[in-house]
Protein backbone atom coordinates (compact mmCIF):
# COMPACT_ATOMS: atom_id res chain seq x y z
CA UNK A 1 0.00 0.00 0.00
CA UNK A 2 1.73 3.15 -0.88
CA UNK A 3 2.34 6.01 1.92
CA UNK A 4 3.06 9.31 2.11
CA UNK A 5 6.82 10.44 1.49
CA UNK A 6 6.83 12.19 5.28
CA UNK A 7 5.83 9.36 6.96
CA UNK A 8 9.24 8.04 5.98
CA UNK A 9 11.69 8.01 9.05
CA UNK A 10 8.80 9.63 11.18
CA UNK A 11 8.15 6.55 12.93
CA UNK A 12 11.37 4.11 12.16
CA UNK A 13 10.26 1.77 14.69
CA UNK A 14 6.54 1.39 13.68
CA UNK A 15 7.73 -0.36 10.14
CA UNK A 16 10.00 -1.25 6.75
CA UNK A 17 8.86 0.58 3.79
CA UNK A 18 10.88 0.10 0.66
CA UNK A 19 11.53 2.36 -2.16
CA UNK A 20 9.35 0.88 -5.69
CA UNK A 21 8.35 4.18 -7.04
CA UNK A 22 11.22 5.47 -9.56
CA UNK A 23 9.72 8.65 -11.03
CA UNK A 24 7.40 9.81 -8.04
CA UNK A 25 9.05 8.39 -4.87
CA UNK A 26 6.21 6.16 -3.98
CA UNK A 27 6.78 4.14 -1.10
CA UNK A 28 5.19 0.57 -0.22
CA UNK A 29 4.72 -1.37 3.06
CA UNK A 30 7.23 -3.98 2.59
CA UNK A 31 6.69 -5.43 6.74
CA UNK A 32 4.86 -4.48 9.28
CA UNK A 33 7.83 -5.07 11.91
CA UNK A 34 10.18 -1.97 12.62
CA UNK A 35 13.46 -2.26 10.65
CA UNK A 36 15.82 0.65 10.07
CA UNK A 37 15.54 2.03 6.07
CA UNK A 38 18.50 2.20 4.08
CA UNK A 39 19.12 3.66 0.42
CA UNK A 40 22.53 2.58 -1.48
CA UNK A 41 24.81 5.03 -2.87
CA UNK A 42 24.10 4.26 -6.81
CA UNK A 43 20.49 4.82 -6.43
CA UNK A 44 18.85 7.01 -9.08
CA UNK A 45 18.12 9.61 -6.19
CA UNK A 46 21.51 9.90 -5.78
CA UNK A 47 23.18 10.08 -9.38
CA UNK A 48 20.33 13.14 -9.86
CA UNK A 49 22.03 15.67 -7.27
CA UNK A 50 25.61 14.45 -8.70
CA UNK A 51 24.51 15.49 -11.89
CA UNK A 52 22.79 18.63 -10.71
CA UNK A 53 26.40 19.43 -8.92
CA UNK A 54 28.82 18.94 -11.79
CA UNK A 55 26.63 21.54 -14.32
CA UNK A 56 26.97 24.19 -11.19
CA UNK A 57 30.68 23.46 -11.33
CA UNK A 58 30.64 23.91 -15.01
CA UNK A 59 29.08 27.19 -14.68
CA UNK A 60 30.88 28.87 -12.26
CA UNK A 61 34.53 27.79 -13.79
CA UNK A 62 32.84 28.81 -17.27
CA UNK A 63 31.69 32.28 -15.60
CA UNK A 64 35.25 32.84 -14.29
CA UNK A 65 36.80 32.57 -17.60
CA UNK A 66 34.57 35.10 -19.04
CA UNK A 67 35.34 37.73 -16.27
CA UNK A 68 38.95 37.15 -16.96
CA UNK A 69 38.35 37.65 -20.58
CA UNK A 70 36.89 40.71 -20.00
CA UNK A 71 39.16 42.44 -17.59
CA UNK A 72 41.57 41.83 -20.53
CA UNK A 73 43.12 44.51 -22.77
CA UNK A 74 40.60 44.97 -25.97
CA UNK A 75 41.81 44.10 -29.66
CA UNK A 76 41.84 47.63 -30.95
CA UNK A 77 43.28 49.22 -27.89
CA UNK A 78 46.59 51.38 -28.92
CA UNK A 79 49.94 50.53 -26.72
CA UNK A 80 49.13 53.61 -24.35
CA UNK A 81 46.06 52.26 -23.78
CA UNK A 82 47.15 48.89 -22.40
CA UNK A 83 49.90 50.78 -20.54
CA UNK A 84 52.66 50.59 -22.71
CA UNK A 85 54.76 53.64 -24.94
CA UNK A 86 54.94 52.96 -28.23
CA UNK A 87 58.72 52.44 -29.88
CA UNK A 88 59.17 54.40 -32.60
CA UNK A 89 61.62 54.75 -35.39
CA UNK A 90 62.45 58.07 -36.91
CA UNK A 91 64.49 60.10 -39.70
CA UNK A 92 66.15 63.71 -39.91
CA UNK A 93 65.95 63.99 -43.80
CA UNK A 94 67.72 66.98 -43.98
CA UNK A 95 67.77 68.26 -47.27
CA UNK A 96 69.49 67.02 -50.52
CA UNK A 97 70.68 68.62 -54.20
CA UNK A 98 67.03 66.72 -56.12
CA UNK A 99 65.97 67.82 -59.77
CA UNK A 100 62.45 68.23 -60.81
CA UNK A 101 61.50 66.99 -63.62
CA UNK A 102 58.53 66.38 -66.21
CA UNK A 103 58.02 62.90 -68.17
CA UNK A 104 55.63 62.40 -70.87
CA UNK A 105 56.06 60.00 -73.94
CA UNK A 106 55.43 60.73 -77.75
CA UNK A 107 57.15 59.91 -80.96
CA UNK A 108 59.91 60.82 -83.11
CA UNK A 109 58.95 62.77 -86.65
CA UNK A 110 60.79 64.63 -89.02
CA UNK A 111 60.77 67.97 -88.64
CA UNK A 112 59.83 69.17 -92.02
CA UNK A 113 57.76 66.41 -93.71
CA UNK A 114 57.11 66.94 -97.02
CA UNK A 115 54.44 64.95 -98.90
CA UNK A 116 54.70 64.69 -102.58
CA UNK A 117 51.98 63.85 -105.08
CA UNK A 118 50.99 63.76 -108.34
CA UNK A 119 50.76 67.36 -109.44
CA UNK A 120 49.92 67.05 -113.57
CA UNK A 121 47.38 64.86 -115.37
CA UNK A 122 45.91 61.67 -114.93
CA UNK A 123 48.69 58.93 -115.75
CA UNK A 124 49.88 55.69 -115.25
CA UNK A 125 53.65 55.68 -113.08
CA UNK A 126 55.74 53.86 -115.71
CA UNK A 127 59.31 54.32 -113.23
CA UNK A 128 60.25 54.68 -109.73
CA UNK A 129 63.87 55.34 -108.98
CA UNK A 130 64.04 55.65 -105.13
CA UNK A 131 63.47 53.63 -102.25
CA UNK A 132 62.52 54.82 -98.36
CA UNK A 133 65.34 55.46 -96.80
CA UNK A 134 67.61 57.29 -100.31
CA UNK A 135 69.02 60.46 -99.41
CA UNK A 136 67.55 62.59 -102.55
CA UNK A 137 68.77 66.24 -103.60
CA UNK A 138 66.87 68.83 -104.96
CA UNK A 139 65.15 68.47 -108.16
CA UNK A 140 66.04 64.69 -108.61
CA UNK A 141 63.54 62.47 -110.37
CA UNK A 142 61.54 59.99 -107.83
CA UNK A 143 58.87 58.49 -110.05
CA UNK A 144 57.74 58.92 -113.92
CA UNK A 145 54.44 59.20 -115.24
CA UNK A 146 53.32 58.12 -118.82
CA UNK A 147 54.09 60.85 -121.23
CA UNK A 148 53.72 59.60 -124.53
CA UNK A 149 50.48 61.91 -125.09
CA UNK A 150 52.01 64.92 -123.79
CA UNK A 151 54.93 64.49 -126.36
CA UNK A 152 53.04 64.84 -129.02
CA UNK A 153 51.46 67.74 -127.91
CA UNK A 154 54.64 69.44 -127.47
CA UNK A 155 55.96 68.01 -131.10
CA UNK A 156 52.78 69.93 -132.49
CA UNK A 157 53.31 72.92 -130.84
CA UNK A 158 56.81 73.62 -131.71
CA UNK A 159 56.07 73.22 -135.20
CA UNK A 160 53.35 75.08 -134.99
CA UNK A 161 55.66 77.90 -133.47
CA UNK A 162 58.07 77.29 -136.69
CA UNK A 163 55.04 78.16 -138.78
CA UNK A 164 53.61 80.92 -136.79
CA UNK A 165 57.34 82.68 -136.58
CA UNK A 166 57.88 82.16 -140.49
CA UNK A 167 54.34 83.80 -141.04
CA UNK A 168 55.20 86.40 -138.79
CA UNK A 169 58.38 87.29 -140.30
CA UNK A 170 57.07 87.25 -144.12
CA UNK A 171 53.74 89.32 -143.03
CA UNK A 172 56.80 91.82 -141.53
CA UNK A 173 59.05 91.72 -144.84
CA UNK A 174 55.89 92.66 -147.13
CA UNK A 175 54.93 95.26 -144.80
CA UNK A 176 58.20 97.12 -144.88
CA UNK A 177 58.31 96.78 -148.30
CA UNK A 178 55.28 98.83 -148.31
CA UNK A 179 56.71 100.91 -146.12
CA UNK A 180 59.53 101.62 -149.29
CA UNK A 181 56.71 102.55 -151.78
CA UNK A 182 54.91 104.24 -149.70
CA UNK A 183 56.36 107.52 -151.21
CA UNK A 184 56.19 106.43 -154.72
CA UNK A 185 52.11 106.06 -155.01
CA UNK A 186 52.57 102.51 -156.27
CA UNK A 187 50.14 101.46 -153.31
CA UNK A 188 47.07 102.62 -151.78
CA UNK A 189 47.04 103.93 -148.06
CA UNK A 190 44.78 100.91 -147.85
CA UNK A 191 46.65 98.10 -148.67
CA UNK A 192 50.10 99.76 -146.39
CA UNK A 193 47.31 99.45 -144.11
CA UNK A 194 45.78 95.86 -144.59
CA UNK A 195 50.03 94.66 -144.56
CA UNK A 196 50.57 96.72 -141.32
CA UNK A 197 47.83 94.72 -139.03
CA UNK A 198 48.69 91.32 -141.10
CA UNK A 199 52.05 91.77 -139.43
CA UNK A 200 50.73 92.68 -136.07
CA UNK A 201 48.74 89.81 -136.03
CA UNK A 202 51.32 86.85 -137.46
CA UNK A 203 53.66 88.37 -134.87
CA UNK A 204 50.69 88.22 -131.86
CA UNK A 205 49.97 84.50 -133.79
CA UNK A 206 54.04 83.72 -132.73
CA UNK A 207 53.27 84.74 -129.25
CA UNK A 208 50.09 82.15 -128.81
CA UNK A 209 51.72 79.66 -130.12
CA UNK A 210 54.40 79.94 -127.76
CA UNK A 211 52.33 80.50 -124.88
CA UNK A 212 51.09 77.16 -125.66
CA UNK A 213 54.04 75.55 -126.08
CA UNK A 214 55.18 76.35 -122.84
CA UNK A 215 52.39 75.27 -121.21
CA UNK A 216 52.60 71.81 -122.96
CA UNK A 217 56.36 71.53 -121.82
CA UNK A 218 55.31 72.29 -118.30
CA UNK A 219 52.56 69.86 -118.05
CA UNK A 220 54.91 67.14 -119.66
CA UNK A 221 57.26 68.27 -117.21
CA UNK A 222 54.94 67.60 -114.55
CA UNK A 223 55.27 63.89 -115.49
CA UNK A 224 58.23 63.68 -113.82
CA UNK A 225 57.64 63.51 -110.28
CA UNK A 226 60.69 65.30 -108.44
CA UNK A 227 61.85 66.29 -105.23
CA UNK A 228 61.03 70.03 -103.84
CA UNK A 229 63.87 69.77 -101.57
CA UNK A 230 66.97 68.22 -100.43
CA UNK A 231 66.23 65.28 -97.93
CA UNK A 232 65.85 61.85 -97.05
CA UNK A 233 62.58 59.63 -98.53
CA UNK A 234 60.82 58.52 -95.44
CA UNK A 235 58.20 56.75 -96.95
CA UNK A 236 57.58 55.73 -100.88
CA UNK A 237 53.85 54.82 -102.15
CA UNK A 238 54.34 54.70 -105.67
CA UNK A 239 54.31 51.10 -107.79
CA UNK A 240 54.96 51.07 -111.42
CA UNK A 241 51.26 50.50 -112.92
CA UNK A 242 49.58 52.42 -110.39
CA UNK A 243 47.27 55.51 -111.72
CA UNK A 244 48.07 58.51 -110.09
CA UNK A 245 46.00 60.95 -110.25
CA UNK A 246 46.47 65.11 -109.48
CA UNK A 247 45.87 65.88 -105.34
CA UNK A 248 45.26 62.31 -105.13
CA UNK A 249 47.11 59.99 -102.36
CA UNK A 250 50.54 61.02 -101.53
CA UNK A 251 53.16 59.12 -103.23
CA UNK A 252 56.09 60.08 -101.18
CA UNK A 253 57.17 61.86 -97.78
CA UNK A 254 60.87 63.42 -97.72
CA UNK A 255 62.11 64.85 -94.65
CA UNK A 256 63.73 67.99 -95.43
CA UNK A 257 67.33 68.37 -94.28
CA UNK A 258 67.33 65.00 -92.31
CA UNK A 259 66.09 67.39 -89.09
CA UNK A 260 64.60 65.28 -86.39
CA UNK A 261 62.02 66.21 -83.34
CA UNK A 262 60.05 64.41 -80.77
CA UNK A 263 56.33 65.36 -80.90
CA UNK A 264 54.57 64.78 -77.48
CA UNK A 265 51.79 66.01 -75.01
CA UNK A 266 51.82 66.76 -71.66
CA UNK A 267 49.89 67.70 -68.75
CA UNK A 268 48.04 71.02 -68.04
CA UNK A 269 50.01 71.52 -64.73
CA UNK A 270 52.70 70.68 -65.90
CA UNK A 271 52.48 72.93 -69.28
CA UNK A 272 53.15 75.52 -67.19
CA UNK A 273 56.34 74.54 -65.71
CA UNK A 274 58.20 73.64 -68.64
CA UNK A 275 59.66 76.74 -71.40
CA UNK A 276 61.41 76.73 -74.67
CA UNK A 277 65.06 76.03 -74.61
CA UNK A 278 65.11 73.87 -71.69
CA UNK A 279 67.36 70.91 -71.99
CA UNK A 280 65.39 67.47 -72.56
CA UNK A 281 66.60 63.97 -72.63
CA UNK A 282 64.96 61.89 -74.81
CA UNK A 283 64.63 57.44 -74.92
CA UNK A 284 63.91 55.28 -77.56
CA UNK A 285 63.24 51.47 -77.03
CA UNK A 286 65.17 48.64 -77.48
CA UNK A 287 68.64 51.59 -77.49
CA UNK A 288 69.92 52.15 -74.14
CA UNK A 289 71.94 55.27 -74.68
CA UNK A 290 69.78 58.70 -74.45
CA UNK A 291 69.56 61.75 -76.61
CA UNK A 292 70.23 65.20 -75.90
CA UNK A 293 67.86 67.96 -77.12
CA UNK A 294 65.54 71.09 -76.36
CA UNK A 295 62.44 71.90 -75.76
CA UNK A 296 61.62 73.60 -79.74
CA UNK A 297 57.79 74.80 -79.22
CA UNK A 298 55.15 74.54 -76.80
CA UNK A 299 51.79 74.06 -77.58
CA UNK A 300 49.73 77.39 -78.00
CA UNK A 301 45.78 75.63 -76.38
CA UNK A 302 45.44 73.28 -74.40
CA UNK A 303 43.03 70.00 -75.11
CA UNK A 304 39.48 70.61 -73.13
CA UNK A 305 38.85 67.21 -73.69
CA UNK A 306 42.33 65.82 -72.85
CA UNK A 307 43.39 68.73 -70.60
CA UNK A 308 46.97 67.94 -72.94
CA UNK A 309 49.59 70.63 -74.80
CA UNK A 310 51.54 69.81 -77.37
CA UNK A 311 55.22 69.81 -77.17
CA UNK A 312 57.98 69.52 -79.52
CA UNK A 313 61.77 68.23 -78.28
CA UNK A 314 64.94 69.32 -80.90
CA UNK A 315 66.73 66.76 -81.27
CA UNK A 316 70.20 66.21 -83.72
CA UNK A 317 70.51 64.16 -86.58
CA UNK A 318 71.14 60.78 -85.70
CA UNK A 319 70.54 57.03 -87.80
CA UNK A 320 68.91 55.85 -84.90
CA UNK A 321 66.50 58.53 -84.80
CA UNK A 322 63.95 57.12 -87.18
CA UNK A 323 60.69 58.93 -87.50
CA UNK A 324 57.66 56.70 -86.19
CA UNK A 325 59.47 55.91 -83.17
CA UNK A 326 58.29 55.57 -80.05
CA UNK A 327 60.06 57.70 -77.16
CA UNK A 328 59.87 58.85 -73.57
CA UNK A 329 61.61 62.18 -73.01
CA UNK A 330 62.42 63.89 -69.34
CA UNK A 331 62.75 67.74 -69.31
CA UNK A 332 64.34 68.95 -66.41
CA UNK A 333 62.05 72.10 -64.92
CA UNK A 334 64.31 72.90 -61.47
CA UNK A 335 67.21 72.38 -59.14
CA UNK A 336 66.89 72.68 -55.30
CA UNK A 337 67.56 71.48 -51.82
CA UNK A 338 64.89 69.39 -50.96
CA UNK A 339 63.92 67.08 -48.41
CA UNK A 340 63.78 63.79 -49.42
CA UNK A 341 61.66 60.89 -47.52
CA UNK A 342 61.17 57.00 -47.72
CA UNK A 343 57.76 56.27 -49.05
CA UNK A 344 56.71 54.49 -45.98
CA UNK A 345 56.58 57.78 -43.88
CA UNK A 346 54.51 59.81 -45.89
CA UNK A 347 51.19 59.08 -45.78
CA UNK A 348 47.81 60.49 -47.55
CA UNK A 349 44.45 60.60 -47.01
CA UNK A 350 41.29 62.50 -47.74
CA UNK A 351 43.06 66.02 -46.57
CA UNK A 352 46.17 65.59 -48.49
CA UNK A 353 49.74 64.37 -47.63
CA UNK A 354 51.00 64.39 -44.77
CA UNK A 355 53.95 62.92 -42.01
CA UNK A 356 54.01 62.24 -38.40
CA UNK A 357 56.74 64.12 -36.65
CA UNK A 358 58.19 63.76 -33.07
CA UNK A 359 57.75 66.62 -31.48
CA UNK A 360 59.81 67.99 -28.68
CA UNK A 361 57.80 66.41 -26.02
CA UNK A 362 57.92 63.12 -27.41
CA UNK A 363 54.11 63.63 -28.46
CA UNK A 364 53.14 62.61 -32.43
CA UNK A 365 52.46 65.36 -34.15
CA UNK A 366 50.71 65.05 -38.04
CA UNK A 367 52.28 67.66 -40.47
CA UNK A 368 51.07 68.47 -43.64
CA UNK A 369 53.75 68.14 -46.79
CA UNK A 370 52.83 68.65 -50.04
CA UNK A 371 54.72 66.38 -52.60
CA UNK A 372 56.64 67.71 -55.20
CA UNK A 373 57.87 63.99 -57.04
CA UNK A 374 60.00 61.27 -56.25
CA UNK A 375 63.06 60.08 -57.40
CA UNK A 376 65.22 56.63 -56.56
CA UNK A 377 65.75 58.14 -53.37
CA UNK A 378 62.19 58.41 -52.06
CA UNK A 379 59.69 61.40 -52.08
CA UNK A 380 60.52 64.72 -52.70
CA UNK A 381 59.05 66.93 -50.15
CA UNK A 382 58.59 70.62 -51.84
CA UNK A 383 57.01 72.40 -48.75
CA UNK A 384 55.75 71.52 -45.20
CA UNK A 385 58.95 70.50 -43.41
CA UNK A 386 62.46 72.36 -43.08
CA UNK A 387 64.61 69.11 -43.10
CA UNK A 388 65.12 68.91 -39.26
CA UNK A 389 62.17 67.35 -37.82
CA UNK A 390 62.07 64.02 -36.17
CA UNK A 391 60.10 62.29 -39.26
CA UNK A 392 58.45 58.81 -38.07
CA UNK A 393 60.03 56.27 -40.53
CA UNK A 394 57.89 53.51 -40.68
CA UNK A 395 54.14 52.65 -39.42
CA UNK A 396 52.54 55.75 -38.61
CA UNK A 397 48.98 54.21 -39.67
CA UNK A 398 49.01 53.44 -36.08
CA UNK A 399 49.95 56.18 -34.12
CA UNK A 400 47.55 58.72 -33.10
CA UNK A 401 48.23 63.08 -33.01
CA UNK A 402 48.97 63.83 -29.47
CA UNK A 403 49.88 60.33 -28.42
CA UNK A 404 53.14 59.92 -26.37
CA UNK A 405 55.91 57.63 -27.90
CA UNK A 406 59.93 56.48 -26.79
CA UNK A 407 62.26 57.05 -29.61
CA UNK A 408 64.26 54.28 -30.78
CA UNK A 409 68.05 54.79 -30.82
CA UNK A 410 69.57 54.40 -34.40
CA UNK A 411 71.31 51.18 -35.75
CA UNK A 412 75.06 50.93 -35.42
CA UNK A 413 76.81 52.65 -38.65
CA UNK A 414 72.78 53.68 -39.52
CA UNK A 415 72.68 57.93 -41.15
CA UNK A 416 69.91 59.70 -41.21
Amino acid sequence: MGTNPEHFGAHPEDEQVTWIGRDRGTFERASAEPASVTIPVGTPLTRHWWVIGALIGIGLVALLAWRLMAGGPKPGASLADRGGVPLVSVIVPGQQAVTASVSFTGAIAARYDMPIANEGETGRIVGVYVEAGDHVKRGQVLAKVDDSVMVQQVNRLEASLEQAQAQAALSAAEYKRAQGVQAAGALSAEDIEKRRATAITDAANVKVVAAQLAEAQARLARTRITAPVEGTVLTRHAEVGQIANPGGDVLFRVASGGEVEMRGQIAEQDLAQVKAGQTATVYLTGIERPFSGQVRLLGAIIDSATRLGDIRIQLKPDPALRPGAFARATVVVDKAQRPVLPQTAVMADANGSYVLIVNAAGKVERRPVRVAGTTDRGVIIASGLTGQERVVATAGGFLRDGETVNVAPPAPGATS
